[in-house]
């Protein structure tokens, strides 16, 4: 949160205000002082007004920009550096326990103690169904357990949270690519470049599926 920046005068106010509260007997004595009367500068009370704090973006308003941003951009290092940037937004679900627990699940991946890590994950989505990442890793954890309708089930479940998650539409074209469903497949890394079109890899794989898809036609 940024900090309320209040301008140097605003500290005059209660000074001036003693100053101001007098008695009659004190103000008949400063009547007959004269010209030795001590004259109180006036204070702009505009001036004296806190300053009213920028308005911070919202989560989705920042994502909204580095996704306007993403699909500008065509140099690779820079679109990596803003797919990051998302990424970092996305890790974070604003609930300290709920960090701890991805944390700890991305431990157990790393130790391969898959049922332990899904065991994190779980407990992630019931505390934070709505926290996307939590469906994205536990999906990722599937697949790689080669527990594909898993998967795609939740793969499913963070797309319809979060349409442009570029992550899920990867994991979603490996499954089908994986299947044999090479027309679907096509389909999923088109929307991710559709989000994402500076991503090498996804290119290559919309390439060699179109040549794929032509030659069993002919």
């Amino acid at each position: 949160m940024s900090r309320l920046l209040i301008p140097a005068t605003s500290s005059l106010v209660p000074f001036v205000a003693a100053l101001l509260v007098v008695s009659p007997t004190g103000a008949a004595q400063a009547a007959d002082t004269g010209p030795s009367a001590v004259t109180v500068p006036a204070v702009d009370a505009q001036a004296a007004k806190p300053a009213v704090p920028e308005k911070l973006p919202t989560r989705a308003e920042k994502l909204d920009t580095l996704f306007a941003a993403l699909k500008r951009e065509r140099d690779v290092e820079k679109a990596s550096g803003i797919a990051d940037q998302i990424r970092m937004e996305w890790q974070d679900s604003g609930s300290a326990t709920v960090n701890l627990l991805m944390q700890w699940a991305a431990k157990a991946v790393a130790e391969n103690k898959q049922p332990s890590a899904l065991d994190l994950y779980d407990q992630v989505i019931a505390l934070a169904p709505d926290y996307v990442e939590g469906w994205n890793q536990r999906a990722t954890l599937h697949y790689q357990m080669s527990n594909y309708r898993k998967s795609m089930s939740d793969i499913n479940r963070v797309l319809a949270l979060e349409p442009r998650h570029f992550g899920a539409l990867a994991g979603m074209a490996a499954i089908l690519t994986a299947s044999g469903k090479d027309e679907l497949a096509l389909r999923a890394w088109e929307q991710f470049l559709a989000v994402y079109p500076a991503e090498r890899k996804a290119q290559e794989q919309v390439g060699e599926l179109e040549e794929k898809l032509a030659g069993n036609r002919t």
